[in-house]
């Protein structure tokens, strides 16, 4: 039996042999030298679009041609005879769909925006399922109302069209048409008050912008986890990935095609949009995942001009766990490909732009970003390099193997420079993030099932900003599925195999980036990688991220002390709120030095907006609000010069 058994396990593997060595040179050899002629011609054209988009950063910065400086702005007067009717009308929109943690952030970082109130309309998009969300974000919108606040609370009878479809019908309200712009904050944004004084004069001053846009500011949170790792809870870098990701985004791409052609996609929030060419450009759409990158395309087409204010930022929350990131890459990377098969030849065939800024359009921001760059990064350095190491017939040359991802991945890290000690990491957490990526991209070119999946982001909100006295966050739970990713797993071990492979007969070299690359998807697999939770010390009593708690927590007995790299110097810029730099803690309130101990900053609450509210009303020019937004800054900002 053991004798039968030996041959048939020798004539197995023999036959295998065979079918391999017949089929290697006939057909695997000519498809994989085809597959390693498209990767690197789509190396190439993610290369030259980084040097390019590199020359022109250089060049704004070298001649200091930013964007904002080409167009006019002067601040907006008040008329004596005419009162605060000079002022615009602005709609400030804020959709939501079962925010529990961060509803009042938002509603009061929204309602805490300073402009006057006769000419501000807040309204509040509630999608929500569960009728206790709806209940407490009906409240606060009604204790908001109660102080002055001109603010609607605006429900739906269904979901239709998820975001924006909630978009579209709050834009449908009779009060909406007295309104000139709108602004539009997600749920987990939270703008300074000044947010609208630094960006509607641009509208108002340049009829020819149709969206001004700001950026996203989420580093301080993840910063503030690092330092406070030993005293609350155990935290992950995974959100300084993230960081590194979105960085070159926001530093480069945008400013660059607000340099350029005056377009870029719209992120979707933290921008305000001219009402007219909203509704010039056909208003919100939900063929997409991407509705914000559809309106704002079609806006271009239309003839309307974008600023991009890369110095107003507004901050927001990452996603905290890698399940809530996995599904925002998919709607991230699916969305656009959909929407660039859908629209590609209504570019061509548009008649109000340039022909350069077409081939921008549907070369550069479509074909490079959208397609090429998400699947050339899991199929070259994923599939087809390691397959190179079994086909040693196939060569990959050095330039295309070493010299071009290194140029690339360089040129990706002028977005993020005080984290390159990162580099490593990062490289290793794109290319396993590159198969969902490649995924979600194929579905949204072949409109499979999974197109037009939208699930919301989870956000963990009070449960690490939280409020002293709440209750304890609640537990995040993981199921097998959520834990287990099969597809990492596969890939992983391709990736070990031809590692071990190169080993032993291979003359590639690769095997050390193999071994690293198949122990980050095995990671990824086993889903350890995110943040699984806070663990507080005390269950019943937990102290928040910031610690902006209650004077019975803030004076424990035994306080630690202020960590030196936090910087506690603030210096008043306006006259509503205070923003702080690197210093020795030393606080400049209404041109008077005082000193400032970090408790008292941690006991600061959400009624600060409130105040906020009060004062801007009564108003009294020397008074001096610290809004939550502010004080995120005022704690969490890093000591290093900011981009």
């Amino acid at each position: 039996m053991e004798a039968f058994q030996g041959t048939t396990r020798g004539d197995i593997s023999s036959q295998v042999g065979l079918v391999w060595s017949q089929m290697k040179e006939p057909v695997i050899v000519p498809l994989l030298r085809v597959a390693v002629f498209l990767c690197l011609a789509m190396s190439l054209m993610m290369l030259v679009e980084r040097v390019y988009m590199g020359l022109v950063i250089c060049l704004v910065k070298l001649f200091g041609r930013r964007p904002e400086k080409r167009y006019k702005w002067e601040p907006l007067k008040e008329d004596v005879e005419l009162g605060n009717s000079t002022y615009p009308m602005v709609l400030v929109q804020v959709p939501m769909y079962n925010e529990r943690e961060v509803y009042q952030l938002s509603i009061g970082a929204a309602c805490g925006l300073s402009w006057p109130a006769d000419r501000i309309i807040i309204q509040v998009l509630d999608d929500s399922t569960d009728p206790s969300i709806k209940e407490m974000v009906q409240m606060e919108c009604s204790r908001w109302a109660s102080k002055g606040v001109n603010i609607k609370y605006e429900v739906r009878d269904n979901r239709n069209g998820y975001k924006a479809g909630a978009l579209k019908e709050g834009m449908k309200r009779s009060y909406v048409k007295q309104c000139d712009y709108v602004a539009i904050f997600d749920a987990d944004f939270q703008p300074e008050s000044d947010f609208l004084w630094r960006t509607v004069p641009f509208l108002v001053n340049n009829p020819e912008l149709g969206l001004v846009q700001a950026r996203w500011k989420f580093g301080a949170m993840s910063v503030l986890k690092v330092h406070l790792m030993g005293e609350w809870g155990q935290f992950s870098v995974a959100e300084k990935m993230q960081e590194m990701s979105l960085d070159y985004h926001f530093t480069v791409e945008q400013e660059v095609g607000s340099s350029t052609y005056a377009f870029f996609g719209f992120n979707g929030t933290a921008g305000v949009w001219r009402i007219t060419a909203l509704n010039e450009a056909g208003g919100w759409k939900d063929r997409t995942t991407v509705e914000d990158m559809d309106l704002a395309v079609r806006a271009s087409l239309k003839g309307w001009k974008f600023l991009y204010l890369a110095n107003l930022k507004v901050k927001n929350e990452l996603p905290s766990t890698l399940k809530a990131y996995r599904y925002q890459q998919h709607r991230w990377s699916c969305g656009p490909a959909n929407l660039f098969k859908k629209m590609v030849m209504e570019i061509m065939r548009n008649k109000k732009v340039s022909l350069w800024k077409k081939i921008y359009v549907v070369y550069s921001f479509f074909f490079v970003r959208k397609v090429v760059a998400h699947i050339n990064t899991f199929v070259f350095y994923c599939i087809v390099l390691p397959a190179t190491v079994v086909v040693p017939e196939v060569v990959v040359p050095k330039w295309g193997a070493v010299y071009i991802p290194s140029i690339i991945t360089l040129l990706n890290a002028v977005g993020t420079p005080r984290s390159l000690h990162l580099l490593v990491f990062w490289i290793l957490f794109e290319n396993t993030m590159s198969l969902h990526r490649t995924k979600a991209t194929i579905i949204g070119l072949l409109e499979a099932s999974r197109v037009n999946e939208w699930i919301v982001t989870e956000k963990l909100g009070d449960a690490l900003k939280g409020k002293g006295g709440g209750k304890a966050p609640k537990k995040i739970r993981f199921r097998i599925g959520d834990r287990i990713h099969v597809l990492e797993l596969l890939v992983g071990f391709y990736l070990f195999f031809c590692g071990c492979y190169d080993v032993m007969f291979g003359k590639n070299r690769f095997y050390i980036f193999l071994y690293i690359q198949s122990i980050a998807f095995f990671i990824m697999a086993f889903g350890y990688v995110g943040t699984i939770g806070p663990q507080y010390r005390d269950h019943q009593n937990p102290p928040s991220a910031l610690h902006l708690a209650s004077p019975a927590t803030a004076n424990r007995p035994k306080r630690r002390r202020r960590p030196r790299h936090l910087p506690l110097r603030v210096t008043r810029f306006s006259s509503f709120c205070c923003r702080c730099d690197s210093g020795d803690g030393v606080v400049t309130v209404d041109r008077q030095p005082h000193r400032l101990r970090h408790r008292d900053l941690r006991r600061t609450t959400l009624s600060s907006l409130e105040t906020s509210h009060a004062r801007r009303s009564n108003a009294s020019r020397n008074s001096l609000t610290l809004t939550t937004s502010s004080l995120t800054t005022a704690i969490a900002t890093p000591t290093t010069p900011s981009r």
